[in-house]
Parts: structure tokens; C-alpha cells; sequence
């Protein structure tokens, strides 16, 4: 992952039934400990877009709240189309699971303590 404006994360999404969607964020602007947006498309291992599926905006923004901080996600896409194409690919269940994941990498005391000291 190269988090910087310009920068992009290369990932693998893995489905119960094992199968593997690459996908890739570009960043395009990070404003430190508030928000960040980047493109998110489908691609292949070596990061090279898939134009038969969609490419959704993203922008997470980041609120503390005393002790806790909350994070609103928009996600957009050119059309209609494209997002119910991106949900009869499961995309509910993928972002469903995406959040169950970090919920429980959060809760896991010593990763809280690494992310306090890397910041």
C-alpha cells in the first residue's frame, strides 16, 4: 500500500467459495487524521484495470468522538446500472464482511496498541 495522494493499495477480495477479485485504490487526496478519497476499480494481479466493471468514488471521513472515532464512507458510481452490477457481484455481503473483519482486527488489544504507536 502506497497511502499517499497519487499512491494506490493493491488487494484481493476472497469469497467464501475462495474466489479472487483484485481490485485497486488510487488515492486522490488525504487530508491526515479527517478524510481521504480514492478511485476504487477491478483489476488483475498486476494492477491493470478490468473495463467490464465499474470504478466507484470513495471518500472516508473520520470524526472523533472522545474516546471513539467514526467513520462515514460515500461510495458512488457513474449509474445505476453500475451499482446494481456491483451488488449482483455480491457487494453487500464482500462490504458486509470488509467491516466484520476490521471490527475484530480493532478489537484485538495488541493491534489497537500498534496503530496508537504508528500514529
Amino acid at each position: 500500500m502506497d497511502f499517499r495522494e497519487g499512491g494506490m493499495w493493491l488487494y484481493a477480495m476472497v469469497s467464501p467459495k475462495n474466489e479472487v477479485h483484485w481490485c485497486k485504490a488510487q488515492y486522490q487526496n488525504i487530508e491526515a487524521f479527517k478524510s481521504f478519497i480514492h478511485t476504487d476499480s477491478f483489476c488483475d494481479e498486476n494492477g491493470n484495470v478490468v473495463q467490464d466493471f465499474p470504478t466507484s468514488s470513495r471518500t472516508n471521513v473520520f470524526k472523533a468522538n472522545k474516546d471513539k472515532t467514526s467513520v462515514n464512507i460515500t461510495i458512488q458510481y457513474d449509474s445505476l446500472a453500475d451499482l446494481e452490477q456491483v451488488i449482483e457481484m455480491g457487494f453487500k455481503e464482500g462490504f458486509t464482511m470488509a467491516m466484520q473483519n476490521l471490527d475484530l482486527y480493532l478489537e484485538d488489544e495488541s493491534s489497537i496498541k500498534e496503530i496508537k504507536s504508528s500514529i
